[in-house]
C-alpha cells in the first residue's frame, strides 16, 4: 500500500511548489526524467503524480506539447447553485456514464494503473483509511472524466465535484451515506467501472457507471428517510411534552 500512494506525496509535492509560485500558471512543468531525478522516484511514479494533479484541476497534460500549470482563478466559479443531492446525483449519472463510456475508448495504461491503485485505497478496510478512501473515491472519478478526453466533459463533472464536496447540505447527505457504506461495497461498484475501462468497453463502462448512482439514489432515499423519520420523533416527543405540562399546570389550579 506504501509503494501504491507514493504517488500521493509526489503528487503533493509538485502541488506545493505551484502553491508557491514554483511552477506559476501558465508555465510548462518539467520533463517526467528531471523531475525523476529531482524527487528520487520513477517517471511512472511521476505520471501517476500528474494524472492526480490533472484530475484535480491544477495541470493539463497535453500529449507531444507538455504539462502545463492552470490558473486556479480558472476554477473558481460564480458561486454555487442551491440545488439538493438527488439533483446533483441525477446530473452525475448522466455526465458521468457518459464520461466512463468516452473514456473507455481511449484510456492510457498509465490511468488504469493509476485507477487500480485507488480502488485498492477504497477497498481498504482500515478506519483510519477512511478519508484517503473518500479522496481516492473523488480522484477515481474525476480521473476518468479526465481521461474521457473531451475537455468540456472534464469542466462540467469536475465542476459537480465542487458542488459535491462545498454545498454544505449535499455534503452531509454524503457524509451519512459514507458513514453507513462499507469498504467491500464502495470497491466493488468501482471496480465493474474499472473492469469495463480495461476491457475497452464503452456500454459495459455506462452501464456499470449507472449502476453505481443508482445504488447512490437508493442510499440518498434511505438516509432521507430515516432522517425525517428523526425530525418526526423529534417533533412527536416536544408536542408530547407540551401537552404533559399543560395537564400538570391545569391540575395544579
Amino acid at each position: 500500500m506504501k509503494d501504491k500512494r507514493l504517488y500521493h506525496s509526489i503528487s503533493e509535492k509538485i502541488k506545493n511548489l505551484i502553491r508557491d509560485g514554483a511552477y506559476p500558471p501558465g508555465s510548462r512543468l518539467p520533463g517526467e526524467r528531471e523531475l525523476a531525478e529531482q524527487f528520487g522516484v520513477s517517471r511512472v511514479t511521476i505520471r501517476e503524480a500528474e494524472i492526480a494533479l490533472q484530475s484535480l484541476g491544477y495541470i493539463s497534460i497535453k500529449t507531444g506539447s507538455g504539462v502545463y500549470v492552470l490558473d486556479p482563478a480558472e476554477k473558481v466559479g460564480q458561486g454555487l447553485p442551491d440545488i439538493s443531492a438527488f439533483e446533483l446525483t441525477e446530473a452525475r449519472s448522466l455526465f458521468e456514464s457518459e464520461a466512463a463510456a468516452l473514456a473507455a475508448r481511449v484510456i492510457s495504461d498509465e490511468s488504469l494503473r493509476h485507477l487500480d491503485g485507488l480502488l485498492e485505497t477504497m477497498s481498504s478496510d482500515d478506519p483510519q483509511d477512511e478519508e484517503a478512501s473518500q479522496q481516492a473515491d473523488q480522484e477515481f472519478h474525476l480521473t476518468i472524466a479526465a481521461a474521457s478526453g473531451n475537455a468540456a466533459v472534464q469542466y462540467i463533472v469536475e465542476t459537480l465535484w465542487k458542488i459535491r464536496t462545498e454545498l454544505p447540505n449535499v455534503r452531509e447527505v454524503h457524509a451519512a451515506i459514507c458513514h453507513d457504506e462499507t469498504a467491500t461495497e464502495r470497491g466493488s461498484e468501482h471496480e465493474e467501472v474499472l473492469v469495463a475501462l480495461r476491457n475497452r468497453d464503452p456500454a459495459a463502462a455506462r452501464r456499470a457507471m449507472q449502476k453505481h448512482f443508482t445504488h447512490l439514489i437508493g442510499s440518498m432515499i434511505d438516509v432521507t428517510e430515516e432522517r425525517a423519520l428523526e425530525e418526526l420523533r423529534k417533533k412527536t416527543t416536544e408536542d408530547r411534552q407540551r401537552y404533559l405540562n399543560k395537564v400538570a399546570h391545569g391540575h395544579s389550579t
